[in-house]
């Protein structure tokens, strides 16, 4: 079955001073083993059943450097190459997965309705752009809140700036980054901190520039096609052994490298037709693999179509993905807080589908979209709220920008403010992109170091199309030039201004709430009402666990709004409101304590949010 991962391929240390080669090359009569170091030398690999190629190959220490040679004419780096320490064109290097000393022996992982995700870029993340470079930061994450930290795609990919999209080597660190061990290192300190660990996957494509699989066997189908190109054949003639090769994939991030997560990247990208998907399977190895190691691992997916099914367990007919990025909740906000309302925003504005967000997951449950000409998704009512994930930025909206412009860049910090309160104060997963907690003004750009002139000039035209229907003003910054990726790196200088300090303090004290108040960290959409008021402008949220309750009030209007709901009768402490001198703001109205008799009643700034509780008896 293409479940079953015991068919490990690639270079494997397997002991004894030996190392196994195998490679799957349907297509070829011959496959040779080239070791370039130390001691250049061939070793012809045998033929095995389904197209697969093996040699064991004494003598021959980590770090040795090897090509295949194919029908004894192309010789090339290896499929499942652990490390490209010269690049996508290079030859690929021996890794023993043994050496790496791990102090993580007694971490399980984290439940998911613990995770508060940060996600960032390696490369931008700090100025020398490697793991260890970002290792020192964690604390500071720590101390923010965080408890997962997600990295951006590193699978080696041209140059040494990309997004990390472009990948062509699965399962390759990039070496630029510091390559497996560096990557290693970092998950370990990670763990050290208590911080779970998540990495951006690519299964619905590859890149272009040193995409040398379809040279060992049909890894793509002409029978579809995706923005990026062909798609991954995971259906077609010969797909069981593909779909085998990305499940290794993934089991290879989580047993390897220690991985807590994986989020897969598009996957309305990826076509199955089979009974029994791709992703199904994917979803039945990994948990199969976290009850055999005794560790909470989990799959988090992207997807644009709004279908539940990937989030139901199989059997309820889904597909068993653990969570999933919710874009229609970012959308609903986002509108919100800029007035932006073209291309895919023409679907969004007002209060109401921030408020179908909270109450559902998906704003388009089946209904009309006039940015896509047709109906749009399915319910998304029976699905539990830790199965969201929820941003207000994230590398997409900001990087797929014209100018990759932050949230700084098109509200108010009054509208910062509520930002992170929609996100943190939700009963979702919150996801932070870096920077945010303190408001980076550095815009988060495309960037690229291709070498091929003709995928330069057709990634820069489709840039161009991708934009046109937003009308956004401006000049589209060059994704090949280096000052393009220069400017997307972190100012942290700029984190030192009072606007950058109190922010900075607003998330921490948001993301404590959320921890230490017991309505709003039950993640639960059952245990919520959304209620809206005042034109269209204000949105309360009421939260309840055990008998306590929390009201969690937003006015995204500019003006003052008188807010008055029913309420357990007794005493609320004002918890928070982002009016008040310490955020600063304009100044709060709102006493510390209200009493109810049935009804509480306060009045509310223009952009501000109040979080009020009441504790049982």
């Amino acid at each position: 079955m293409p479940c079953e991962t015991s068919l490990s391929i690639g270079a494997v240390c397997a002991g004894n001073n030996q190392t196994r080669f195998r490679v799957w090359a349907p297509a070829r009569e011959s496959v040779e083993l080239q070791i370039l170091q130390p001691r250049p030398r061939r070793a012809v690999l045998m033929k095995l059943e389904h197209g697969y190629f093996e040699a064991t190959v004494e003598g021959l220490p980590p770090g040795s450097l090897y090509r295949y040679v194919l029908d004894h004419q192309k010789d090339l780096p290896d499929p499942a190459s652990r490390f490209q320490p010269h690049g996508v064109h290079g030859p690929s290097q021996v890794v023993d997965s043994e050496v790496f000393r791990w102090t993580d022996g007694n971490w399980r992982g984290r439940a998911l309705d613990e995770y508060v995700i940060y996600e960032l870029h390696v490369g931008a993340f700090t100025p020398h752009g490697t793991f260890d470079s970002a290792i020192p930061h964690l604390n500071e994450l720590k101390d923010l809140g965080v408890t997962a930290v997600e990295i951006m795609p590193v699978a080696q990919f041209p140059g040494n700036r990309s997004w990390g999209y472009d990948g062509v080597f699965p399962f390759a660190v990039q070496n630029s980054y510091g390559g497996p061990e560096g990557l290693k290192r970092f998950v370990n300190a990670c763990h050290e901190r208590g911080l779970a660990a998540i990495l951006d996957v690519v299964y619905n494509h590859l890149g272009h520039e040193g995409n040398y699989l379809r040279e060992f066997g049909p890894y793509f189908t002409s029978q579809y096609r995706t923005p990026w190109g062909q798609a991954v054949n995971f259906d077609g003639p010969n797909s069981d052994e593909v779909v085998r090769f990305f499940i290794e994939n993934a089991l290879y991030w989580f047993s390897e490298l220690h991985m807590d997560a994986l989020r897969l990247d598009a996957i309305h990208g990826i076509t199955d037709r089979n009974a029994r998907p791709f992703l199904q399977l994917l979803a039945e190895s990994v948990e199969a693999f976290g009850r055999q190691v005794g560790r909470s691992i989990y799959l988090v997916a992207e997807s644009d179509l709004n279908d539940a099914r990937f989030l139901r367990p199989a059997d309820r007919g889904g597909y068993g993905l653990h969570a999933q990025w919710s874009d229609d909740f970012h959308h609903a906000l986002h509108c919100l807080l800029t007035g932006e309302r073209s291309g895919y925003y023409r679907d969004f504005g007002g209060i109401e589908p921030l408020a179908k967000a909270f109450r559902e997951g998906y704003v388009y449950s089946g209904q009309y979209s006039a940015y896509r000409l047709r109906r749009h998704g399915n319910s998304s009512q029976d699905i539990p709220a830790r199965q969201f994930v929820v941003f207000a930025q994230n590398h997409d909206q900001v990087g797929n920008r014209m100018l990759g412009d932050r949230l700084t860049r098109l509200t108010s910090f009054e509208g910062l403010k509520l930002a992170a309160g929609a996100v943190i104060l939700s009963p979702f997963l919150p996801l932070l992109f870096m920077g945010e907690e303190y408001g980076e003004e550095a815009p988060f750009q495309f960037f690229t170091s291709f070498q091929d002139p003709a995928l330069i000039e057709g990634m820069r035209k489709g840039r161009r199309e991708e934009f046109a229907g937003f009308g956004w003003q401006g000049d589209l910054p060059d994704p090949q030039a280096e000052s393009t990726f220069l400017s997307s790196k972190l100012r942290r200088a700029t984190g030192t201004t009072a606007k950058n300090g109190a922010l900075h303090t607003f998330y921490r004290e948001l993301l404590r709430l959320r921890r230490e108040c017991r309505p709003l960290a039950l993640l639960s959409k059952s245990a919520m009402e959304v209620m809206k008021v005042d034109r269209e402008e204000a949105l309360i949220l009421r939260r309840r666990c055990d008998g306590e309750e929390a009201i969690i009030a937003f006015n995204f209007g500019p003006g003052l709004v008188q807010c008055s709901l029913p309420a357990s009768p007794g005493k609320w402490a004002k918890l928070l409101d982002s009016a008040e001198a310490r955020w600063l703001g304009s100044g709060s109205t709102v006493s510390d304590k209200l009493e109810s008799f049935g009804t509480l009643s306060w009045d509310m700034e223009g952009q501000s949010l109040c979080v009020f509780c009441m504790k049982a008896g």
